[in-house]
């Protein structure tokens, strides 16, 4: 393989999202490997495959949430000594923790909606969200994807029953802001193409994220000049601000007046057929075989520059 390493793609996991991980597992397993040689683990447990060579594999995570995004599992390979695709430690756990995100990206001039942070929902001062807030409100955990638990609250008596059935977590409620749903990929230092999610009975949770036919994608999504540049810049920006690297997924949405508000950034996005990533790359003249390409070769970059430079000099 003149010196180029194996792909190792791990999947699964062991949180709410491990389906849809192992769909984009076996989608890029089927393009991956056209072109290298390459391997696919389901994860299953909080530690890495034994057959992992840090010598002669680079790994490609693609579990959502929980031991994937949160900077655990890039601890493991980094302590293995293995290369691999995608955001490191630091910047996983700053990305999937949704509020300390929005705090770092709203620094650099991203606008960003209002929200408040909290763990006991029964200690939560509804009086104080709303006075904050008003009564058109989200509430989502601050450290999970692709739309888990995610609750739309109209008024003061949903907020509350609402509150009373929520469990003690890392929990995060923020205004509504009404609009169109976007979101940009960006590929190594590129932004891709704006995609709009236009989700059947208007909101893109999780069912409909991952059912066919259930939200309409219009990409590249058809908006003005002027906003099409403002979210580019807003998402190279969080990009580069949360020191993402490789490729990551950002979500923002257009109010009415053609303002954008930063909602996420997502550094393990899926890769299954009805994701937003591809959607993106594909705005941007990128089939999914090249997009998978696109994916691993800064890693393999890296791998291949560690390779040379733990190489003995020549005799002279």
């Amino acid at each position: 393989m003149n010196g180029i390493p194996r792909i190792v793609i791990l999947a699964g996991g062991i949180g709410p999202e491990r389906e849809v991980s192992l769909q984009s597992g076996s989608a890029l397993l089927e393009a991956l490997s056209l072109n290298f040689d390459t391997q696919l683990f389901d994860l299953k447990s909080r530690e890495l495959p034994s057959e992992l060579n840090p010598k002669r594999d680079v790994v490609l995570p693609i579990i959502h949430g929980l031991f994937g995004e949160d900077g655990e599992l890039q601890t493991l390979l980094d302590q293995a000594g293995f290369e691999y695709c995608g955001s490191g430690v630091e910047s996983s756990k700053l990305c999937i923790d949704k509020a300390r995100a929005k705090d770092r990206v709203s620094g650099v001039g991203v606008r960003v909606p209002r929200g408040i942070e909290f763990n006991d929902p029964q200690a939560l001062n509804l009086d104080e969200v709303i006075a904050q807030l008003g009564l058109e409100l989200i509430i989502k955990p601050m450290d999970q994807g692709s739309s888990v638990s995610l609750y739309l609250i109209s008024g003061e008596d949903d907020l509350r029953q609402t509150v009373q059935r929520l469990n003690p977590n890392n929990w995060l409620v923020e205004e509504r802001i009404f609009g169109r749903e976007v979101t940009i990929g960006v590929l190594d230092r590129d932004t891709l193409g704006i995609v709009e999610v236009i989700p059947c009975g208007g909101v893109y949770d999780y069912q409909r994220k991952y059912t066919p036919g259930s939200t309409e994608y219009r990409f590249p999504a058809v908006i003005d000049q002027e906003t099409e540049m403002e979210i580019k810049e807003f998402a190279m920006n969080a990009y580069q601000i949360c020191e993402c690297r490789d490729f990551a997924r950002i979500d923002f949405i257009i109010c009415d007046d053609g303002h954008a508000h930063f909602l996420e950034i997502n550094t393990l996005p899926g890769l299954t057929a009805t994701s937003l990533l591809p959607k993106s790359a594909s705005s941007s003249g990128y089939n999914f075989n090249q997009l998978t390409k696109k994916l691993v070769q800064p890693a393999i970059d890296r791998f291949l520059k560690v390779s040379l430079d733990q190489q003995p000099p020549h005799a002279a």
